[in-house]
C-alpha cells in the first residue's frame, strides 16, 4: 500500500454483453448496476498491484451518474483515478465512456483490509446461529 500515490490512473475496457444490459424502449443497453460493477473493478485493478501480501480491499461507497445509453455489443472504457488517501480509505474519480461520448461518472471509496481479520469475522458470522 506504500506505493499508492494520488494521481495514479487505470483504464479498463469491457464489451457490453447481454448479461450487462437492461431493456429500454426495445433496446438492450448497459445497465446502471453493471456500470457500478465496472467502476468498482477499474478501481480495484488500480489498487491491487500495490497491496502487500495478506492485504485485500473492499468497496465502501459508490456515487454514480449514468449519463447516456450504450447499446449491447459496443465497448465501454472506465478511466479510474486515485484522488484521495486517508490511511486505508481510498477515494477514486471514475469516468465511463463508450465510442461516442462520456456515459457515466462516479466517485468511489474503497478500504484496504487485512484479509486474515476479514476472513475471521466472516467465519464467525457464518458459524453464528442468528
Amino acid at each position: 500500500m506504500d506505493t499508492l500515490k494520488i494521481g495514479m490512473k487505470h483504464t479498463q475496457e469491457w464489451v457490453v454483453e447481454e448479461k450487462l444490459t437492461t431493456l429500454r424502449g426495445g433496446y438492450r443497453v448497459f445497465s446502471t448496476p453493471s456500470m457500478t460493477l465496472f467502476v468498482e473493478m477499474a478501481s480495484h485493478h488500480l489498487v491491487a498491484p500495490c497491496l502487500k501480501p495478506g492485504q485485500g480491499q473492499v468497496g465502501l461507497s459508490v456515487n454514480i451518474r449514468h449519463l447516456a445509453p450504450t447499446p449491447v455489443g459496443k465497448k465501454v472504457r472506465a478511466e479510474a483515478e486515485l484522488v484521495g488517501i486517508d490511511r486505508r480509505k481510498l477515494t477514486f474519480k471514475v469516468k465511463v465512456y463508450d465510442d461516442v461520448e462520456q456515459v457515466g461518472e462516479a466517485e468511489h471509496e474503497r478500504f484496504v483490509i487485512d484479509e486474515d481479520k476479514y476472513i475471521e469475522r466472516l467465519r464467525k458470522k457464518i458459524e453464528s446461529r442468528g
